[in-house]
């Protein structure tokens, strides 16, 4: 505690120079991620697949995978160009006192007396700095959406659909942050420089409460979710479940492919009541086996507890951000820096404080990563273990040929950005062997007279 209060008393000098620190954390994770990215591409520019997967990928499919893989990667750069130039604006131009002055007048124009406190007047600031953050990132997600999926065959959406998902993302957002924004600022107010705990117990119910009720109210705002009939895959999901006694209450597909040619599959819910979704383009894509077998992967996530390991990580690190946040909160150099002289509103400083810690969530988000790899690997196993290993191996090939997923990558780009193992990783752990390659249109396969299963070689 006397730490905290020494370095209290240091950050707050006259003169620290918050802005430059803060400014210099923003461009040097640019540079950093920029050069990262340059190794990738340099992968991605490779001519031939990886050795592990010389027999799975002809070269038509792997060279499209590296073309969407390098297209991806130059729009990166130029989307996180985008985004330092607007981070750097909103600092020089004082955009967030102003912002906050804007919300202001507006609260005395239109809102009762009782309404223009600081808790209220945080609320409306919120909103209204999410909903400019929305429409400045809108440009970006309109050319990722309709001309870069586009060009490689994934989006599925149209410019209705998109614009009805930017008017419902932002009213759910503003419905769903304020309250919780609003419960935060009075805890803080109420609990002073004690707020740590209460505010953090808080957030957690506020996160439990969330994940609850997404899979039932808010998914189903953007998608359909169609119970899956009774049949084979039914009943072979309902035996796996069983057999790990996974409370399974309801087995979803999804009209994923209505935005996305993507495929992807996951469960969501309470410790007790488990919901499981497949997209329909995993469904169309996959023979029974091979969704089991991504099943296996998932459910193996659950009874090796990586969920509740990955979520107390997320509250301890959660706990940390209010710990060090007791710190900053009174620190009127902070406030000052950024135009906040008169006035010090909590929001602002959890806002500016979020900045200053940028370079210990880098450090947070690369060991989440490596946690993360490894308990892919040990979903993989558990799979395999389960006799699915022939079956993931080829679903996963499957996924990564159909998402034109890349293939390989530089082993300082994965460390800083995956949360996965990429698929020659996935595939060497499994043991992986092929005689011959796994196709994705089994139709169109059976009519050419292609083999589309594969199998490991025998010892």
């Amino acid at each position: 505690m006397d730490f905290l209060q020494r370095l209290a008393s240091y950050l707050d000098r006259p003169l620290f120079p918050w802005k430059k620190l803060i400014i210099g954390f923003s461009v040097g994770q640019f540079v950093l991620e920029t050069f990262l990215t340059f190794r990738q591409y340099r992968v991605l520019q490779a001519p031939k697949p990886p050795a592990v997967l010389a027999k799975e990928i002809n070269q038509e499919t792997f060279d499209k995978s590296q073309a969407y893989g390098r297209a991806k990667a130059k729009f990166s750069v130029v989307t996180s160009l985008i985004g330092q130039i607007q981070n750097l604006a909103f600092i020089h131009y004082d955009v967030l006192p102003k912002i906050w002055s804007w919300t202001g007048d507006l609260l005395l124009k239109y809102a009762p007396t009782g309404f223009r406190g600081e808790i209220s007047h945080s609320v409306v600031f919120m909103v209204a700095f999410l909903l400019i953050q929305q429409v400045m990132g809108m440009p970006v997600q309109i050319y990722s959406t309709f001309v870069l999926e586009e060009k490689y065959g994934f989006n599925k959406q149209t410019p209705q659909l998109f614009a009805t998902d930017q008017v419902k993302n932002a009213v759910i957002t503003s419905v769903l942050v304020s309250p919780v924004l609003a419960g935060c600022l009075k805890i803080i107010q109420k609990t002073g420089n004690q707020f740590v705990f209460y505010v953090w117990s808080f957030s957690a119910a506020s996160q439990l409460f969330l994940f609850t009720i997404y899979p039932i109210y808010i998914l189903p705002i953007f998608n359909t979710l169609t119970p899956i009939e009774d049949g084979e895959l039914k009943s072979k999901v309902d035996a796996l479940a069983s057999k790990l006694k996974f409370p399974l209450k309801e087995l979803y597909v999804m009209d994923g492919s209505k935005r996305s040619a993507h495929s992807n599959a996951f469960f969501a819910g309470l410790p007790w009541s488990k919901r499981i979704v497949l997209f329909d383009t995993l469904i169309e894509s996959q023979d029974t086996d091979e969704i089991m077998a991504v099943l296996a992967h998932e459910l193996g996530h659950w009874q090796l507890k990586h969920t509740t390991q990955q979520l107390a990580i997320v509250q301890a690190n959660l706990f940390k951000i209010f710990a060090l946040f007791s710190v900053f909160i009174n620190n009127r150099s902070l406030y000052a820096s950024f135009g906040f002289h008169a006035q010090h509103p909590i929001i602002i400083g959890f806002l500016l404080f979020s900045d200053a810690l940028s370079p210990m969530d880098t450090l947070v988000h690369l060991g989440m990563n490596m946690l993360s790899r490894k308990a892919e690997f040990e979903a993989d196993n558990f799979a395999k273990e389960l006799g699915y290993e022939t079956q993931l191996a080829t679903g996963l090939i499957k996924l990564h040929k159909q998402n034109l997923s890349s293939m390989d990558a530089d082993w300082m780009y994965a460390t800083y950005h995956f949360s996965h193992p990429h698929l020659s990783e996935r595939l060497k752990a499994l043991g992986w062997k092929s005689d011959h390659a796994v196709v994705v249109d089994e139709k169109k396969a059976d009519k050419e007279g292609i083999a589309t299963t594969t199998g490991r070689d025998e010892l």
